[in-house]
């Protein structure tokens, strides 16, 4: 109470956080989430689990895809707000341990309007964000806002990563118009959103009433009047091979005239150009004019990025293979309390998840050498049993020659 009171009086701002998720009360997360039924009984189902590998059973549960291509939707109603004179933070941990081949990881942003139930592909949002991999060529992390109607992408390039690991993905956009994104509590990209988005037509645009003068001179060289082409100039490109000679058993009446083969012309040079010089009546390149663009306004920028409602976020993904957890999901106004959250419950079990993976992995190495192992002997185990069967064969037919020998005999 001191300490918001302190805060007060010094007119410190007090950080919110409007929504935090971290599955961690068993199946309670079904009271607070709702399915869509848009897609119907294309629909997949999301389950609680910490996966086949983790770093903490409890921790690192989350809701996971458990059916293959199959549509997600899925969304969560938290505490209202405005992020227009504050900062925008969403954060949470998404972790492909099915070694994701083409399919969604990200979230969106809704405000209160969303009919949940009926959240589908096309239903408005605010912010989407979060990574999205569909073979080798997609491996991005989706930073799209809508502004006037229109979603914008990013244009910048965000790689994000593609391993089975567990990763934590945190979008902060700034009062200021400026935004970062971080990966790992690390930053993966920062700018303006003005710069790296089109949300505004430009500033300037070409004058539409001008054109190039028909007297524009925008040639800077020209053939030198003065140059002429010198008399040895002309030479053929190619000559006779002045080194060969008709061979003796060339026939001129079976294998016609003989014809000595072309080759390469030393003293040929080439076409012949003129020296250019400068063109006295140059000049320059023509600039096409700009006016001020009558469809730019300024205040515009100020409410880019920036939303009056922010009400509901939800998943709305199509994945090919299934297997992806979603955990440890936070939206705030206060970047540090979002950077602590994610040391507090991701950066806290990542090694041990990773090591556990690796051990399984070696199990899984030494047993499949096992099986390798076991499956080449009883290869040469069969291979001697046909040697057996063979000699045994040979020795049987040695022994009916023989009978069949001593019958002649008789």
């Amino acid at each position: 109470m001191r300490v918001l009171l302190l805060c007060a009086l010094f007119g410190a701002a007090v950080s919110e956080v409007f929504f935090d998720e971290k599955f961690d009360d068993g199946e309670a997360w079904e009271e607070r989430w709702v399915q869509s039924g848009h897609k119907g009984d294309e629909a997949g189902k999301f389950v609680l689990t910490a996966g086949k590998f983790y770093g903490d059973a409890e921790k690192d549960q989350g809701l996971q895809t458990s059916q293959d291509a199959r549509f997600y939707g899925l969304s969560a109603k938290h505490t209202a707000f405005s992020n227009k004179d504050k900062p925008l933070v969403v954060q949470f941990t998404v972790k492909h341990e099915q070694n994701i081949d083409c399919g969604g990881g990200y979230v969106k942003m809704f405000d209160c309007a969303l009919d949940q139930a009926d959240m589908h592909g096309d239903s408005p949002y605010n912010v989407m964000f979060g990574p999205d991999i569909c073979g080798p060529g997609t491996k991005k992390v989706h930073v799209i806002f809508s502004h006037k109607g229109k979603n914008h992408l990013i244009k910048k390039d965000i790689r994000c990563k593609d391993d089975v690991f567990t990763h934590l993905y945190t979008l902060i956009v700034n009062t200021d118009g400026t935004y970062e994104v971080l990966i790992d509590n690390e930053s993966a990209q920062k700018g303006s959103l003005a710069e790296d988005w089109d949300f505004l037509p430009p500033k300037k645009i070409k004058d539409p009433e001008a054109s190039k003068p028909d007297d524009w001179v925008d040639q800077a060289k020209l053939d030198d009047p003065e140059d002429a082409k010198p008399e040895d100039w002309e030479k053929p490109e190619h000559i006779a091979d002045p080194d060969a000679t008709k061979p003796e058993d060339w026939d001129d009446e079976m294998d016609g005239e003989w014809e000595p083969p072309m080759v390469d012309n030393p003293e040929y040079k080439g076409e012949w150009k003129p020296r250019q010089i400068d063109n006295p009546a140059y000049k320059g390149v023509w600039v096409h004019p700009e006016i001020d663009n009558p469809e730019y306004n300024e205040d515009d920028a100020k409410d880019i990025g920036k939303y009056a409602e922010n009400c509901k976020i939800g998943f709305d993904l199509w994945q090919v293979k299934s297997g992806t957890i979603f955990d440890n999901m936070m939206i705030t106004d206060d970047p540090a309390a979002a950077k602590a959250a994610g040391e507090a419950l991701w950066a806290v079990t990542k090694d041990a998840e990773k090591k556990m993976k690796d051990e399984q992995d070696e199990v899984e190495r030494a047993k499949a050498e096992a099986e390798a192992a076991e499956k080449g002997e009883a290869e040469d185990d069969e291979d001697l049993d046909d040697i057996d069967e063979d000699e045994e064969e040979e020795v049987k037919e040695d022994a009916d020659e023989e009978e069949g020998d001593g019958h002649d005999e008789l």
